[in-house]
């Protein structure tokens, strides 16, 4: 029985090594890149040995970071005074053509929202901005209020030549719950790039 038992950590050795240097161990069903050994990576930025897929559309845009943005209402006949504020944010645009925003609004009203962006020229951008449901805290100050609508804030905004301050105007849709648009608010964006050396009194 010894002799057996000292030639099993062998044999199993063996089968292990034989394993890995002929690739064909199956890791999942119906993968035929892997049934004859090979690994493609379909996207792994540039490096084989990384594991994380891009989009093909990523990029380095001057537009990426973390920006200090407000809106102002203009121009509205109807509706808000010239010069009233309507947001107050703070904004990053990521590689993949992202952003997200969170708003210096209550959180229950939703602060944070989502959107897309695009180079459309140079220096030249548009974002096309969703706040999600949310909550009116109108209604309830104290609490959380009653469910809103989605809103939608179309952007047009140009990037200065030193890649520090971006301005635009911004197109604002209100709706309720049932998609039905309550609200129009046109107006301008002002933007200043956040860095590493911002401080809160800076954005004040």
């Amino acid at each position: 029985m010894k002799p057996a038992l000292i030639k099993l950590p062998m044999v199993m050795g063996i089968v292990l090594l034989g394993t890995l240097l002929t690739g064909t161990a199956f890791a999942g069903c119906g993968d035929a890149a892997r049934a004859h050994g090979t690994l493609v990576p379909q996207s792994w930025n540039g490096q084989s040995a990384s594991l994380l897929p891009i989009s093909e559309d990523s990029s380095d845009d001057p537009i990426t970071g973390m920006w200090h943005a407000t809106f102002t209402a203009m121009g509205n006949a109807p509706g808000p005074p010239d010069n009233t504020p309507i947001d107050n944010a703070l904004v990053v645009f990521h590689s993949d053509g992202t952003e997200i925003m969170n708003s210096a609004r209550p959180p229950q009203d939703g602060n944070f929202c989502l959107g897309v962006w695009k180079k459309v020229d140079k220096s030249r951008y548009k974002v096309n901005h969703i706040p999600w449901f949310s909550n009116d805290t109108t209604n309830a100050p104290s609490g959380i209020g009653n469910p809103s609508g989605p809103t939608q804030i179309f952007q047009n905004i140009v990037l200065s030549p030193d890649g520090k301050h971006y301005t635009g105007t911004f197109t604002l849709d209100a709706y309720d719950t049932a998609g039905n648009q309550v609200a129009h608010i046109v107006g301008v964006i002002n933007a200043t790039r956040v860095n590493i050396n911002t401080t809160v009194p800076d954005l004040l």
